[in-house]
């Protein structure tokens, strides 16, 4: 029954078959469902068979009277409100309050009024109609209750479980059945158990303990023993003028698990960070022993390395040879960082090596090839300058094989020779491919040689614009050979702007006595 104009479903009961069936037919056209019943004992099987809405119900009556008949009917359990009125020619007042007493809710003499029964039965309409949009109303909110993934526990202020939605059941184990009228403190370890005491005793003053509405984190105890870890809100209402407090769990074993499982993730990238930190670190060192050898610091000799990352893949090397020529190397692996500097060691190995040994740039040339070629994997290779001079003669040799050319400038910062890219990087072909032979060259005296790698000529500056050859030639214009490789850093450092480089950067400047 959803609304006041809605039929009712009635049970009429009276042993008169006539008053019963004048009973029916004014029902029936009132619009209302009927049930029968002509004595008290079969009142009560009726009305647990059919549920009706409402009991007209008379008092004298065979095998069981009217009274005993409402006292049962009162007595069975039902999630809703029976309205029983009493039909009987019994009108003295201890009748009317002997049907009270039995549960009566109201009272009508016979012979029976009609228009009387039906405003009576119009105003119990009302009140079924109010009470069954109270039952809809509590039903959307106990839906909504045991939607909620949380389990919500309501308790009075001494604690006492008063209600809890299906959530609880899920997350405790217990039913809701086992946890009406028990403690709350059923729900928490044994050690929760006393800070739990002292906080109700705080929730019974007037005012409102600084625990309410603060989420907090416990531990909660399933009913087979185990502890989970959960968080707890505390909200408090007034109900009828006694305090309920309500509980909201939250199992979050899930979110402590991910937690914990993070951390250690944290702790293995940590671990793994610091380990790789120390590889770097011992290459580093390493890389720093192969690198920096004591011909780099051949006073006729001027370079600078500007890593891109850690690791540069850009190298220089300067060696003299036991017959005084002095030869030097810039090379530039593909890439940057570790790996591009790995793929150089082997050219410097074998440069200071065959040095020592007096080797043409045409037999370095080919040797350092042949092992890069036999060792890289395919895309990587290494561009390279070498150049050998003979300081007694004023004459050189230079090889340049994908690096960007080489200059010779004058003593007044001019130009003199330049020696383009005219071979391929190392490491691509076979050495019978490779062919190119070095070039030959003479220089006048207080003349320079300038080698560098492309991250020098390709840095980029705030709007984008590289530095180029002609920053180069630009900033060795009238210049002095004493200080023209402090000048090509200045101009550099002014081009870039702090900005950072893309790729290794490297320059090596080199007297021409």
């Amino acid at each position: 029954m959803s609304s006041i104009t809605n039929k009712i479903k009635i049970l009429a009961v009276d042993d008169n078959r006539t008053n019963l069936h004048i009973l029916q037919v004014f029902l029936k056209k009132l619009g209302h469902e009927v049930i029968l019943a002509e004595n008290g004992e079969e009142a009560v099987r009726r009305f647990e068979a059919d549920s009706p809405d409402l009991v007209l119900l008379d008092i004298m009556m065979p095998i069981m009277d009217g009274f005993e008949a409402a006292r049962r009917i009162k007595a069975m359990p039902r999630d809703r409100w029976t309205p029983v009125i009493f039909l009987s020619a019994l009108n003295r007042d201890e009748n009317l309050v002997e049907g009270l007493d039995a549960g009566a809710d109201d009272y009508l003499t016979k012979p029976i009024k009609f228009v009387v029964l039906e405003a009576k039965l119009r105003s119990m309409q009302r009140s079924l109609a109010m009470q069954q949009e109270s039952i809809d109303s509590l039903r959307r909110v106990q839906a909504i209750s045991d939607n909620v993934l949380d389990a919500i526990v309501t308790s009075n202020e001494h604690g006492v479980i008063v209600s809890v939605n299906q959530s609880t059941e899920r997350i405790f184990g217990w039913s809701s059945a086992e946890l009406l009228g028990k403690n709350v403190s059923i729900l928490m370890p044994e050690q929760e158990r006393s800070a739990h005491e002292l906080r109700i005793d705080n929730y019974a003053e007037d005012t409102p303990p600084h625990t309410i509405g603060l989420e907090r984190e416990l531990e909660g105890l399933h009913r087979d023993g185990h502890r989970f870890p959960a968080t707890l809100t505390i909200t408090q209402i007034l109900l009828d003028n006694q305090r309920m407090i309500i509980g909201v769990i939250r199992d979050i074993s899930e979110r402590k698990q991910t937690e914990q499982k993070l951390r250690e993730n944290a702790r293995q990238l940590q671990d793994y960070y610091d380990q790789t930190q120390a590889e770097q670190q011992l290459a580093l060192r390493l890389m720093e022993k192969q690198l920096h050898r004591s011909g780099l610091q051949d006073n006729r000799l001027r370079y600078k390395v500007i890593p891109a990352e850690n690791f540069s893949g850009d190298i220089v090397a300067a060696n003299r040879s036991p017959k005084g020529h002095f030869y030097a190397l810039l090379a530039d692996a593909t890439g940057h960082g570790l790996t591009a500097a790995i793929s150089v060691l082997p050219v410097l190995a074998l440069f200071y090596r065959m040095t020592k040994l007096n080797s043409t740039i045409r037999e370095i040339v080919l040797e350092l090839n042949q092992q890069l070629k036999e060792s890289m994997p395919v895309g990587r290779f290494v561009a390279v300058t070498l150049v050998c001079l003979d300081e007694t003669a004023k004459e050189g040799d230079i090889w340049v094989g994908g690096t960007p050319e080489a200059l010779v400038f004058d003593r007044w910062g001019r130009v003199s020779h330049t020696f383009p890219s005219a071979n391929l990087p190392l490491g691509i072909v076979g050495s019978h491919e490779l062919g190119g032979h070095p070039q030959h060259f003479e220089w006048e005296a207080e003349s320079q040689l300038i080698l560098c790698s492309d991250g020098l000529l390709e840095a980029t500056n705030p709007l984008g614009e590289q530095f180029g050859a002609e920053g180069l030639i630009s900033a060795t214009a009238n210049t002095s050979p004493t200080d023209r490789f402090e000048k090509i850093e200045s101009a550099l450092a002014r081009h870039q702007n702090s900005c950072v480089a893309s790729d290794d950067i490297s320059l090596m400047l080199i007297d021409c006595p």
